[in-house]
């Protein structure tokens, strides 16, 4: 390593990465240093997907250089592989990370929490899916206007729908939206398996995991047979709500699957026609759960009517209004997610052989 490199590494070093939370050269981001070049040509390979990230990243660390009194040109990339899973599971064949989103209450905003980050994982340039794994209340073919019957091409599987360029699959594509399902636990842990497992994903780095609240037979499925690389907590600073928030951290600590971080939703309204900032659900409730359990607080959302109409209507604020503050607010919280994954072990169980034990 001659001199130049070493200057550059260690300026590049000195460099905090706000998702990641440590330089880049600690994380392993920075591959290579072509000094033959002029300027030098420093090539980053980053975990987490960094379409809209890639610009602002390059502008800060040419800043960083120059600052060092030092220069280079960057080549910025993204490489998203299958982290570790839980023991006794391993990643499927189509689907290199499943992201849980969970919560132990209703009411607090998790699913339309779960279609943005979706969309913002995808907006950062991942290839994203949505399972929607309430069976009792699905609500994501509204709110990513996925509704209508999956297609099959061999009358054994389902053709993902599409929308907003994400891949989804509810309960809700294979019944009337005003049908209950009157199901007990087998079933419906059945249904859960099977719309996972039989449902054609094509390639995705994320599959997002819309899980109903609570800590019943659906998430024990999920934790005992799905292969999740990691979890998300959404809560209300509601002290009712956060009661119910601990009880999903813990069950999740209970069978080992990480959880990468809390959101809270909800957090302040702000008045649209004079301002005021009111915290209608009360305040500091996501980070008081953050301290006492060691698990960080990814984001704060506001309690937003723009937010709601547009779940409504099937027209997601991420995806309608990407440019938007609470837009980038979600976009903050994926970065967050993405990152924290992309920190994690790699899982190389796919690569293992099958052994097949056959009677000669």
């Amino acid at each position: 390593m001659n001199d130049i490199e070493q200057r550059i590494r260690a300026a590049l070093g000195a460099d905090i990465d706000p998702w990641l939370g440590q330089d880049l050269v600690t994380a392993g981001a920075v591959t290579a240093i072509d000094t033959s070049v002029n300027p030098p040509r420093v090539k980053l390979e980053l975990g987490f997907p960094v379409a809209r990230y890639a610009a602002e990243l390059e502008a800060r660390l040419a800043a960083a250089l120059g600052a060092a009194g030092l220069a280079a040109s960057f080549d910025i990339s993204a490489k998203i592989v299958a982290r570790e899973v839980q023991k006794g599971t391993k990643p499927l064949p189509q689907i290199k990370n499943i992201i849980a989103i969970a919560s132990g209450k209703g009411g607090v905003g998790k699913s339309t929490t779960a279609a943005n980050l979706a969309l913002a994982l995808q907006q950062e340039g991942a290839k994203v899916g949505v399972l929607d794994a309430d069976i009792y209340g699905p609500s994501q073919p509204r709110m990513l206007a996925s509704q209508g019957r999956p297609e099959s091409r061999d009358g054994k599987s389902m053709e993902p729908r599409v929308s907003y360029g994400l891949q989804t699959i509810s309960i809700g594509n294979l019944i009337e939206e005003d049908t209950p399902m009157i199901w007990r636990g087998p079933m419906v842990t059945g249904a859960l398996e099977q719309l996972l497992s039989d449902t054609n994903w094509q390639d995705l780095d994320y599959l997002v995991i819309d899980l109903p609240p609570g800590t019943g037979d659906i998430q024990l499925t999920l934790c005992q047979k799905i292969p999740v690389s990691g979890a998300v907590i959404v809560t209300t600073p509601q002290d009712i709500a956060l009661l119910d928030a601990r009880k999903a951290l813990k069950m999740f600590e209970k069978v080992n699957v990480p959880v990468l971080g809390i959101v809270e939703n909800m957090s302040v309204h702000i008045c649209s026609q004079c301002g005021h900032a009111e915290h209608i659900f009360g305040a500091g409730g996501g980070e008081s759960m953050s301290k006492q359990y060691g698990v960080d607080l990814i984001g704060s959302l506001p309690l937003d009517i723009a937010i709601r109409e547009g779940v409504d209507n099937g027209r997601p604020t991420v995806a309608l209004q990407p440019d938007s503050k609470v837009s980038g607010m979600y976009r903050d919280i994926a970065r967050r997610v993405a990152a924290k994954l992309a920190l994690r072990a790699r899982d190389f169980t796919a690569r293992f052989p099958k052994i097949v034990i056959q009677n000669t």
